[in-house]
């Protein structure tokens, strides 16, 4: 599953849970995971989990004066 944030793709490892539903972990933001009943559902889930990752390393880069740079490959 790739979920888009601001035109960036992430990659999504999906799990079918045995009680039920899905849980979903980024690859590229292994702190980012969720779940969800559907695969619809685990899709928003995991959108807004990949913000809040994303808003805190900005927020904790720019507390430490630190700089952020992007790299396509």
């Amino acid at each position: 599953m790739q979920v888009s944030q601001k035109s960036r793709k992430f990659t999504i490892l999906v799990n079918k849970e045995k009680e039920g539903g899905y849980s979903g972990k980024c690859l590229e933001l292994p702190g980012a995971i969720s779940q969800g009943e559907t695969l619809k559902e685990l899709k928003i889930n995991m959108a807004d989990a990949i913000k809040l990752v994303l808003e805190y390393i900005q927020d904790k880069a720019k507390k430490e004066k630190n700089k952020i740079i992007e790299i396509t490959a």
